[in-house]
């Protein structure tokens, strides 16, 4: 009995496009509060939304609601957070949170020159 190696044929041609990627969300797992979470990246279009609080912001609660608001928009199954569930978390912990889910979808402060 011979054996014949079966021929695999790749295509060089991509046929998707990028018409086919929009929706397409990426994510990764994060820390916070010593627990593994998933993030997604943010949409050209939340970034817009933020940018647009950013500048309608009060002075009295508009970073913190910017914070909770950033994060409810890219952590999974976090929509259904009260405001009162928020505050119970500590304040570092959602900063640092917001912070690397900006980082992750592309706006990173610290690196801009």
């Amino acid at each position: 009995m011979t054996f014949k190696p079966r021929t695999v044929t790749v295509s060089r041609e991509n046929k998707m496009s990028i018409k086919d990627l929009v929706g397409r969300k990426m994510s990764k797992k994060v820390n916070f509060l010593n627990e593994k979470i998933d993030i997604v990246k943010l949409t050209v279009g939340q970034v817009s939304e933020i940018q647009e609080s950013v500048k309608e912001a009060k002075e009295d609660d508009g970073d913190l609601s910017l914070l909770i608001s950033i994060i409810r928009m890219a952590v999974t199954d976090s929509e259904d957070l009260s405001d009162e569930d928020f505050n119970e978390f500590p304040l570092d912990e959602v900063a640092k949170l917001s912070n690397e889910i900006m980082k992750y979808s592309g706006m990173d402060n610290s690196a801009k020159n």
